[in-house]
């Protein structure tokens, strides 16, 4: 599960569908505020590719540039929060939110760590590293490792649908990205992030209890993102 948690089989249910449109509004939102132009605005613009690679409406789209940007008159006051702590079983894990109201949020937070432990600032990131991750996609039978060495990033792994997951130090985000298509690859989707350094392996009943529970803080409408420490 490696960098970043993903629910399984969320893709397919409609209601999660919702839940992704939603969490990319407001990422793209974030984005927009420094220019409702993808072409001229580099953040934009990967959350745009992310956007269409999840099959989000065109209008969708537009309406959280246009709102983002300040075009439509309304106000976008979402704050960056971050929450560590563990699931089940001492599972390591980092929760990245975008809240209009952190007080709410992170009482909602701390219900749902109730069958896990929720921790201080510095409690987990510790076992964790801050990297980018760039999602690509090969054509035909470019090389992973060739296309790692030139790009420049830090490392690669198999991510899914038969795309590489790229590594980089934080800096180098836009970069490697820019990089990337010259030696064969299309950007789908690019953030910084969290990779374990331990990843812990569970297998049973021990890794149902640890799902269902990341299950739940993934579902939250303010939960961006969840990294977590957990093998396979």
């Amino acid at each position: 599960m490696g960098a970043q948690w993903k629910a399984k089989h969320k893709e397919a249910a409609a209601n999660a569908k919702g839940r992704i449109f939603g969490k990319l509004s407001k990422e793209i939102m974030i984005a927009a505020r420094s220019g409702a132009d993808p072409d001229m605005n580099p953040r934009l613009r990967l959350v745009v590719e992310q956007a269409k690679k999840a099959s989000m409406p065109k209008d969708t789209l537009e309406r959280a540039i246009k709102k983002g940007a300040g075009l439509t008159g309304e106000v976008v006051n979402y704050e960056r929060t971050l929450y560590e702590g563990f699931a089940p079983h001492q599972v390591p894990l980092i929760v990245e939110c975008l809240t209009d109201n952190v007080n709410r949020t992170v009482a909602e937070i701390r219900v749902l760590f109730r069958k896990g432990q929720l921790g201080s600032s510095g409690s987990v990131s510790w076992d964790f590293d801050h990297v980018g991750m760039i999602e690509a996609a090969p054509a035909g039978d470019a090389d992973p490792e060739m296309a790692a060495i030139e790009a420049g990033a830090q490392d690669f792994e198999a991510a899914d649908d038969g795309a590489t997951l790229f590594i980089t130090e934080p800096t180098d985000l836009d970069a490697v990205c820019k990089a990337l298509p010259e030696f064969g690859f299309t950007v789908q989707s690019a953030q910084l992030g969290y990779r374990p350094k331990n990843p812990v392996s569970l297998s049973g009943a021990e890794l149902e209890e640890v799902e269902a529970f990341l299950e739940a803080i993934d579902a939250h409408d303010d939960v961006q993102n969840v990294y977590v420490g957990l093998a396979g």
